[in-house]
């Protein structure tokens, strides 16, 4: 019984670390490699904002709506948590919060890098 019980423990760790990994995704983009949200679209960073802090709220959030991160999400690795003043969580990667562009219409699109000259592709280091 007690096998049961470690066994059983180690299949729901597994499974709950599997559900913040699935948030975020790395793809190949032109050969570089990029991030983007569970259904392959694109990340971007932006310049305004502070390390582990948004700066990106009201029309901004609606252009650019943050990769939201569930309210028992914990940070994995690079992979941060950022609380917003609304109450919600976003995540980030190395402290800069990630974002999604409302103008990519499917999954590839990297039509938000370097808008404004503030926005870019978040990509791995």
């Amino acid at each position: 019984m007690k096998a049961i019980t470690v066994g059983l423990a180690a299949l729901l760790l597994s499974t709950a670390s599997s559900f913040a990994a699935q948030a975020w995704m790395e793809a190949d983009a032109g050969g570089s490699k990029i991030f983007t949200d569970a259904k392959g679209m694109t990340l971007y960073t932006y310049d305004k904002d502070e390390a582990g802090k948004t700066n990106c709220y009201d029309k901004c959030a609606t252009n650019w709506p943050p990769l939201k991160a569930e309210a028992d999400a914990k940070a994995e690795g690079e992979w941060s948590i950022v609380d917003r003043t609304d109450g919600t969580k976003m995540w980030a990667y190395e402290g800069k919060p990630v974002y999604t562009f409302i103008k990519d219409q499917k999954a590839g699109d990297v039509t938000g890098d370097g808008v404004g000259g503030v926005w870019h592709i978040a990509k791995p280091d």
